[in-house]
């Protein structure tokens, strides 16, 4: 298949920093596979950002919860333990 067949031509506009700083890391004749890969990466990192910050927000909520549990626990788990000696 051709491989200009699975991707679609746009164009985008870039700093002279930035086109440096692709130049210096891109082989010849692959700035876009460049891009493509920077753009995945970046779009993937933002997700997972989010997912921890929803997690760490989730346990922020929870925590009194989850200590009561913890502590209500740990005494059956005294008690448990001093019923086996």
């Amino acid at each position: 298949m051709n491989k200009l067949a699975t991707h679609k031509r746009v164009n985008i506009t870039l700093s002279p920093t930035a086109i440096r700083l692709v130049d210096k890391v891109a082989e010849r004749g692959e700035r876009s596979r460049l891009v493509d890969e920077a753009i995945r990466f970046y779009i993937r990192e933002m997700g997972r950002a989010q997912i921890r910050k929803q997690l760490r927000e989730g346990a922020l909520r929870r925590a009194e919860r989850d200590l009561g549990i913890a502590q209500e626990w740990s005494s059956l788990h005294d008690i448990w333990k001093k019923r086996r000696k």
